[in-house]
């Protein structure tokens, strides 16, 4: 299992409302624990002689709005929006920060030019703080979002005009 498998699975957990879940293969074995008040553990185990893999098992997922719809597995989705925008999509669920500190400026703002690489802003899920950087290069046409509020996986964050 790789690190892009293992944080789809983190992000499954966290999206479930499940507290625990347990993955045992062959291989490896994983446990993801969350909970309101405490850390979210991940621990990793070194392969040993272990039983055949059993599936993963997670509370029923609460009732919630039509699924969104898939995007490319690489960093933050970018497509093509009417004319020639481009929109720069959230690549999981968390709350969104367009600083790195409250003290610093923000990392983009409306009219300024990025580049592929660029750190546009930064997304807290399950206290990992994790920077969201542009696949593309063009000027900030519009930020889509409040700063420190709740952002959704595949939620369109920038509208960006290609350069």
């Amino acid at each position: 299992m790789d690190i892009k498998e293992i944080q789809n699975l983190i992000r499954f957990v966290a999206k479930s409302g499940a507290s625990e879940v347990k993955l045992e293969t062959d291989d490896f074995k994983i446990t993801i624990r969350t909970g309101s008040d405490e850390e979210v553990r991940t621990q990793y185990v070194a392969p040993q002689m272990m039983q055949p893999a059993q599936p993963v098992q997670s509370a029923p997922a609460p009732a919630a709005p039509a699924a969104p719809s898939p995007a490319p597995a690489a960093g933050e989705s970018a497509e093509a929006a009417t004319g020639n925008e481009i929109i720069i999509k959230s690549p999981m669920i968390g709350t969104i920060y367009r600083r790195p500190s409250p003290d610093k400026d923000v990392f983009v703002k409306v009219g300024d030019v990025i580049k592929p690489g660029d750190v546009v802003c930064i997304v807290e899920a399950m206290k990992l703080f994790n920077e969201i950087e542009s696949e593309v290069s063009g000027k900030v046409v519009k930020v889509l979002f409040d700063d420190q509020s709740p952002v959704e996986y595949d939620q369109p964050l920038f509208v960006i005009e290609p350069a």
